[in-house]
């Protein structure tokens, strides 16, 4: 335990001067924001021509309601923040085997297991940082932008605030549940992999072959971690919820993809973890 605090204190010491780091905390963020950027530019040419030619208002009030843009601007930042952590996993260990560094680590008596748990527990907080920073930014860009208030039509409340900020919390806790096995999976590849070009190439081409793939399993997508987490081709609840924030009442989610989505990432991270431990024991540094 001594050892891994301390390695786990360098990586942290040592991620205060990454630019792997950086991009990682602040890229999910910037990119909802530019996200916000966007299509607040779109509707503002699009109300013109409404003032012009009339349109349905209740369209344009979906439209103006923060909540489903704060959905979507967190399922974006979502997006690119598992595909960086699935990067930043691949590279992290392979890279400074490349170098040469973890060998220097390993004579300092740090055991190898400690080594690859110390990095997981980096990216694992780095992720929580990454976390909080795109919730800040989404909330704070979606309320400047646009306002904050249930759905109504025609003087007839579709759903309440407290309603939709129940569905915003399911959907963002199913959303980020799946990261770790992101992280787990990107480590093993590093582990794994002969160089560090090879590990990032593997990693985020099995992380983009899923997400193609996955539509066409049907229900057996659900014993692959990557459906639940939002992504180009998306499947996760959080997509759900963005429709049910703006009001449709046609959404159907069966029970049993909650179940799902709770107990499939943490049983992939597990063995992804058992597995880069057991690999990192066994190969050549």
């Amino acid at each position: 335990m001594s050892n891994l605090l301390a390695i786990l204190r360098l990586e942290l010491f040592l991620s205060r001067f990454s630019l792997t780091a950086k991009i990682l905390v602040l890229a999910p963020a910037l990119v909802c924001l530019a996200r916000f950027a966007l299509v607040w530019l779109n509707q503002a040419g699009q109300q013109a021509r409404a003032s012009l030619i009339g349109a349905d208002e209740f369209a344009l009030a979906q439209a103006q309601n923060a909540y489903g843009q704060f959905v979507d601007g967190v399922n974006t930042g979502l997006t690119i923040l598992a595909l960086l952590l699935a990067a930043a996993a691949a590279y992290d260990f392979s890279s400074e085997r490349d170098i040469g560094s973890i060998r220097h680590v390993l004579i300092r008596r740090a055991g190898r297991a400690s080594i690859v748990l110390a990095k997981l527990l980096r990216l694992h907080i780095l992720g929580v940082l990454s976390l909080g920073l795109l919730g800040l930014a989404a909330w704070a860009g979606s309320a400047l932008i646009w306002d904050f208030g249930p759905v109504v039509e025609d003087g007839f409340e579709l759903i309440s605030e407290q309603e939709i900020l129940y569905e915003i919390h399911l959907g963002l806790l199913m959303a980020v549940i799946p990261l770790p096995a992101v992280i787990g999976f990107g480590v093993l590849v590093s582990v794994a992999a002969q160089s560090a070009t090879q590990a990032v190439t593997v990693a985020l081409g099995a992380t983009l072959a899923m997400d193609i793939f996955k539509a066409l399993l049907g229900e057996r997508a659900w014993y692959l971690y990557a459906t639940f987490h939002p992504s180009v081709l998306d499947q996760s609840y959080l997509r759900e919820v963005s429709r049910l924030v703006r009001g449709f009442s046609d959404v159907l989610v069966e029970d049993r993809f909650f179940i799902y989505n709770g107990w499939i990432p943490l049983v992939s991270v597990v063995v992804f973890v058992a597995a880069a431990l057991l690999l990192v024991s066994r190969r050549g540094l």
